[in-house]
């Protein structure tokens, strides 16, 4: 029998359908001691759950099949994903999950049979190997508004190679509503055991209620007729989706580990720098112009100095302080971070649909309140106009000087809420300067696409009451003051960068958010609300840099260990020198620094 062909005749989970993973991923599939192997250039990607018929899974049998498959490659850069994996790679596990599978005779769910019967009579499926623009248009609407994982993004870029891949049986099952497409699943019916669900979309801008339940009914359908005896549905992921797939009587099947490791001690740059350089290689497989402007397009790293490490009764987490707005990308030092922890908690959501919430609170103008551009002069305003929007005007214009996206400063100090004006000049001013990132934005889609539980510490409701804290009188200091935000942006870069908390708000007081009233309620409440999961350990908690300040003596007080994590030889250095300790001690002077 042909390799591919045993490997699909003995599949037990999705990627064991070779040719459906080498269209994913561009590399050769090859077999060592019943394991699958994916390999292409150096790195090499593992599917450490045995064949069907060759016996359990084995940390000594999969070590012995990962060397020959190393021999046969030389291959340095590898992921593994299986039931468990070699305990010299637990550092290393990146994500922890499961499968979920639902028998191909399995019954519509009860309460679902009206729903379902009423969405089937509305809607025309069919199934279908051809992904045109009507496809394109879901799938662009769909990954245009979700939260994706990176890897689950690069299916939905890479189902047109799936649906041509050789070898490959791959579907669309699609549900129209008349001429529009509503809803779509992709299945793979390359191996004959099972049918694998990949993706799906639906359309929020049409939608049809049940449609994703219709598709369910009539993929068991499919399946069955395939001969199949269950439908692999893939990982938990998160609750919403494992509520979904529970709803229609999956179990869990197999437990899921992935890891991601360097097999040769290459340097540490090349370690951390490796799933921006595997995403870049499935992206851009044949484009080498496309695979140079990747790479020249990666943020600018920095090593991430403003960690503290949390220990008690042996268990660990580590608190973090953010910057909402900066310059330098830390991904390598979180995705490092994340690896060692398996929940991280924010301030509160940072999804697009409750920073929308945000934002159209603060785009309405408190009627009772005076707006700001009454409260400043014509010469305030004006200065605050040039340093936000840069150069303006018919020469500025000729030169390509002038700044196309500048906001409208005057309209924001006229119609909108007070902290919603400071915050979107503030970040207009940065934008302007090349600043594109945010230190917890970034941290919070890496975690999501580590597959990390994701938390929040405060409703949306609580952080809107906590910027109406802001005092009205130091926002207008800071526009006034705003022939200094370039100097001070320059100080802030440097104390972040260094880890220097203390310094960094010993130049910030200004800053219109780093007040008691802003400061004190929100951080009694972050100590009560992280301490179940800082005393569980595991955990990794992001809070405003200004937060850390108090945070650190009230997790000493409550039995915590704090120490500073300084990340470089530098950054210890410098401690050193400047007789700093890394361990925290409840200092006699108790000062506020705002």
């Amino acid at each position: 029998m042909h390799p591919v062909s045993d490997i699909l005749a003995r599949a037990v989970v999705p990627e064991h359908s070779a040719p459906f993973m080498q269209a994913v991923s561009g590399g050769r599939v090859l077999v060592a001691d019943h394991f699958v192997f994916y390999a292409a250039g150096d790195w090499l990607m593992a599917i450490a759950y045995p064949l069907e018929g060759s016996g359990p899974y084995s940390h000594e049998r999969f070590e012995a099949a990962l060397a020959d498959a190393l021999e046969q490659t030389g291959a340095t850069a590898c992921f593994a994903v299986g039931p468990d994996l070699p305990p010299r790679l637990s550092g290393n596990v990146l994500e922890r999950d499961v499968f979920y599978t639902l028998p191909a005779d399995a019954p519509v769910p009860p309460r679902l049979r009206s729903p379902v019967r009423k969405a089937r009579e509305r809607l025309r499926i069919d199934e279908t190997r051809d992904f045109g623009p009507r496809h394109r248009r879901l799938w662009a609407e769909f990954m245009g508004r979700a939260v994706l994982r990176a890897n689950v993004r690069e299916l939905f870029a890479r189902t047109p190679q799936m649906l041509a891949a050789e070898g490959a049986d791959v579907r669309l099952l699609n549900a129209w509503d008349g001429d529009r497409l509503v809803a779509c699943l992709v299945l793979d019916y390359s191996t004959p055991a099972f049918v694998s669900y990949i993706v799906s979309a639906r359309s929020r801008t049409h939608p049809v209620p049940h449609a994703g339940d219709a598709l369910f009914a009539v993929m068991l359908e499919k399946a069955r007729a395939a001969g199949a005896a269950f439908v692999q549905l893939g990982l938990g992921v998160n609750e919403g989706i494992t509520r979904f797939k529970r709803k229609w009587g999956a179990v869990q099947s197999l437990p899921y580990v992935m890891a991601q490791w360097q097999e040769t001690s290459r340097a540490g740059a090349d370690k951390v720098m490796l799933d921006e350089l595997m995403d870049a290689l499935l992206k851009y497989a044949n484009d080498d112009f496309a695979k140079y402007e990747f790479l020249h397009s990666l943020p600018e790293q920095r090593p991430y100095a403003m960690l503290w490490e949390l220990e008690k009764e042996g268990r660990r987490s580590w608190l973090c302080g953010t910057a909402h707005f900066f310059c330098y990308s830390f991904s390598r030092s979180f995705r490092k971070l994340f690896s060692q922890v398996d929940t991280v908690i924010f301030e509160g959501p940072l999804d697009e649909e409750s920073m929308a919430l945000v934002e159209a609170r603060g785009q309405r103008r408190d009627p009772d309140a005076a707006p700001l551009d009454s409260l400043m002069g014509e010469a305030e305003i004006r200065r605050l106009e040039r340093v936000v929007c840069g150069p303006r005007g018919t020469f500025a214009h000729l030169m390509n000087m002038e700044w196309p996206d500048a906001p409208d400063v005057r309209a924001r100090l006229r119609d909108t809420r007070h902290w919603y004006a400071f915050f979107s000049l503030w970040t207009a001013f940065l934008e302007r300067q090349g600043w594109r990132g945010s230190v917890d934005l970034e941290a919070w889609r890496l975690a999501r696409d580590m597959g990390k539980t994701v938390l929040g510490m405060e409703s949306i409701e609580e952080q809107i009451r906590s910027l109406e804290l802001i005092p009205v009188p130091r926002v207008l200091g800071f526009f006034r003051r705003c022939d200094q935000w370039r100097a001070y942006m320059k100080r802030n870069i440097l104390h972040y960068l260094r880890g220097d908390l203390e310094q960094m708000m010993g130049t910030s007081t200004e800053f219109p958010t780093r007040t008691e009233q802003v400061i004190d309620s929100r951080d009694q409440r972050f100590r009560e609300r992280m301490r179940p999961y800082i005393e569980r350990g595991g955990a990794a908690v992001f809070v405003g840099a200004a937060h850390i300040l108090r945070l650190r003596r009230m997790l000493t007080e409550d039995g915590f260990t704090v120490r500073h994590v300084r990340p470089t030889w530098m950054h210890r250095l410098r401690a050193r020198l400047r007789g700093e300790e890394d361990l925290y001690r409840i200092p006699d002077d108790t000062t506020r620094p705002y």
